[in-house]
């Protein structure tokens, strides 16, 4: 079910080019993936602003090459995302736990919750892992930037984490369009990741235990 779903969105994503043509294409893409972490839209709006939108767009270049660039548009992906990440760290720093806590719901408490123990957990690890974890890429940045974590050590775990998955994600959108043994790589690797991030939870989950 999560991958039909996830299918559909990007191929609703992927319907947008014919009416926005190549230049607003890209910057659509770049600005939903910057707007996902920079201005905490992702919280509201997860599937639009991060995996599905960057395989989209991998999509999207390998069936109108003539017009779209994939070296531009993975390569602005991995911008936009590092970019967003070090707002989110900046608006935390500066502005710290009152600024997430003006954000009501739920669904956001338990994000930030979620991220905070991630963020304790794993550090500097724990930047690049949330790049692959819908709530935790919105949250895990403004909370290191709460935690004051060190700028040059925050901005390495960003880059990396923002490369690896934007670049990473847009890439294997563009070759499972032609090649079918990619496609099925990168669920192996989306696996992964979904994998790690149980781990790291239920290590979260067992030092709140024992510490309680």
């Amino acid at each position: 079910m999560p991958t039909t779903f996830h299918t559909s969105i990007a191929q609703e994503i992927a319907g947008w080019f014919p009416s926005l043509g190549a230049t607003l294409f890209y910057l659509v893409v770049w600005g939903l993936v910057f707007a996902g972490t920079g201005l905490l839209i992702g919280a509201f709006i997860p599937f639009i602003t991060g995996d599905s939108l960057v395989f989209a767009a991998g999509l999207i270049a390998a069936a109108h090459a003539a017009d779209v660039n994939i070296v531009v548009m993975a390569t602005g992906v991995g911008i936009a995302a590092w970019l967003g990440d070090q707002v989110g760290y900046t608006l935390g720093r500066h502005y710290g736990r009152p600024y997430l806590d003006k954000r009501k719901g739920k669904w956001i408490k338990t994000g930030i919750e979620k991220s905070e123990a991630l963020f304790l957990a794993w550090g500097w690890w724990a930047v690049v892992i949330a790049r692959f974890m819908p709530w935790a890429r919105v949250f895990v940045p403004v909370v290191a930037g709460i935690s004051k974590m060190n700028y040059y050590k925050f901005f390495s775990a960003n880059l990396v984490g923002a490369l690896a998955w934007g670049v990473g994600l847009t890439m294997a959108g563009y070759f499972s369009a032609s090649i079918p043994l990619v496609k099925n790589a990168s669920y192996l690797i989306a696996g992964i990741f979904i994998s790690a991030s149980i781990i790291a939870g239920l290590r979260i989950w067992l030092m709140n235990r024992r510490a309680s």
